[in-house]
C-alpha cells in the first residue's frame, strides 16, 4: 500500500438516488484507513470555486436513506476546454490532494480522463446515474430505483388507460440509452417499447401493431418511449403517430421524478460497496479506473474503457412482441 493522506469527493452531472450512500461509504472507510476525505462542492466548477470542506464521520450521518447528493452536483463548462482542465490541476496541486473521487456517468469519467493529462494524483470514478449507460459495469448506482419509480408511474397509468380504454405514450429518461426504457416497459407489462438503439421509428409499421391488438381484445396499450428514440420531441412524435392510427392517443412525461426519492436497498448495497472500494483502490496505488460490478462481483475498469456504448440486451428486447401478445 502506498502512503496517502487526502483525497477529494465529488458528484458530477445528473443527480441518481444512492449518491449520498456512496459518498457516506467514502468518507467512512477512508476516515477509518486514516485518510483526510474533502468534500467538493458542486462537481467539477467547485474546484475551480474552491469550495471544499473536510469531512468528518458525522458529516454523513443520516443520508444514506435520501435521495439526491448533500454535496451538490453540476455540469461544469469549463472542463470542455484544455484550458479550463489545466487550471483544475493546479488548483489540485496548490492545495496538495493526492487523489479525486468522483461520482457520475460517463460525462464525468471523460473529464478525469481530460484531468488525468495534467495531474499526476490518484484519480477514481464511482458510476452514479439512473440510465445505467455506463461501459464495464452490469449496474450503475441509481438505476434500480429509477426502474422502481417509473413502474409505480406506469402502474398507475395503466389504471386509467384501461378504465378508458386508451393508448397511452409514456416518456421515460434516455437520451442515447434505452436501459431505462427496455426494464420499465418489461416490468409494466408495456405492449411497445421504443429505444434509440432501435431507431429511427417506423410509424407505419408501429401503428399496424396497435391495431392488430385492439383486434385481439387489448382493451389498453402502453407505449413506453426513451428521450431519443425519435429525433422529434415526443410531443410531434405523439401527433406523427396519430396520423397512422383512427384513435386518440394520449402522452404522460415521467422527467426528473425518476431522479429522484429515497434509494433502494439494491442501490444503497451497491453504492456502499462500490464507495468502500473506491478507498481500497486509492491504498492500493490504483489510478484511472472506475470501480463497478460484474456477475456480483466488484471490478476495476479502465476510465477510457468506460466511454465505450453499453450495449442493451438484446434477449430482453427480443421479448417485447411475445409479452404482448
Amino acid at each position: 500500500m502506498i502512503k496517502m493522506k487526502k483525497i477529494g469527493v465529488l458528484c458530477s452531472g445528473g443527480d441518481a438516488p444512492g449518491m449520498n450512500a456512496a459518498l457516506r461509504a467514502v468518507v467512512r472507510r477512508g476516515i477509518a484507513k486514516k485518510l483526510k476525505i474533502i468534500a467538493i462542492y458542486r462537481g467539477f466548477d467547485g474546484i475551480f470555486q474552491e469550495y471544499f470542506e473536510e469531512m468528518t464521520a458525522r458529516s454523513v450521518g443520516d443520508i444514506v436513506q435520501r435521495g439526491g447528493t448533500i454535496i451538490k452536483t453540476a455540469r461544469c463548462e469549463k472542463f470542455f476546454i484544455d484550458e479550463g482542465v489545466r487550471e483544475a490541476a493546479e488548483i489540485l496541486k496548490k492545495h496538495n490532494f493526492d487523489g479525486l473521487c468522483a461520482l457520475g456517468g460517463d460525462g464525468t469519467f471523460k473529464g478525469l480522463l481530460a484531468l488525468q493529462k495534467h495531474w499526476n494524483g490518484q484519480l477514481i470514478g464511482i458510476p452514479t446515474t439512473i440510465d445505467n449507460d455506463v461501459y464495464g459495469t452490469d449496474y450503475t448506482v441509481g438505476f434500480d430505483t429509477a426502474i422502481d419509480t417509473a413502474i409505480q408511474a406506469l402502474d398507475k397509468i395503466r389504471d386509467t388507460a384501461e378504465s378508458h380504454e386508451r393508448i397511452f405514450i409514456v416518456e421515460v429518461m434516455g437520451r442515447e440509452s434505452g436501459y431505462i426504457a427496455l426494464e420499465v416497459g418489461i416490468g409494466a407489462g408495456a405492449e411497445e417499447i421504443l429505444i434509440p438503439e432501435e431507431a429511427p421509428v417506423d410509424f407505419a409499421a408501429l401503428a399496424n401493431r396497435l391495431r392488430s391488438a385492439r383486434e385481439r381484445g387489448k382493451k389498453s396499450i402502453i407505449i413506453v418511449v426513451a428521450e431519443g428514440a425519435d429525433e422529434r420531441d415526443i410531443f410531434t412524435f405523439s401527433k406523427e403517430l396519430m396520423k397512422y392510427l383512427d384513435v386518440k392517443t394520449y402522452l404522460s412525461i415521467l422527467g426528473h421524478v425518476q431522479r429522484g426519492g429515497a434509494p433502494s436497498a439494491l442501490d444503497r448495497w451497491l453504492a456502499t460497496r462500490l464507495g468502500a472500494f473506491s478507498v481500497d483502490c486509492f491504498l492500493n496505488g490504483d489510478t484511472g479506473i472506475m470501480v463497478g460490478e460484474q456477475n456480483h462481483q466488484l471490478v476495476k475498469v479502465p476510465l477510457i474503457e468506460t466511454q465505450k456504448k453499453k450495449p442493451i440486451e438484446k434477449y430482453a428486447f427480443s421479448l417485447i412482441q411475445d409479452l404482448a401478445i
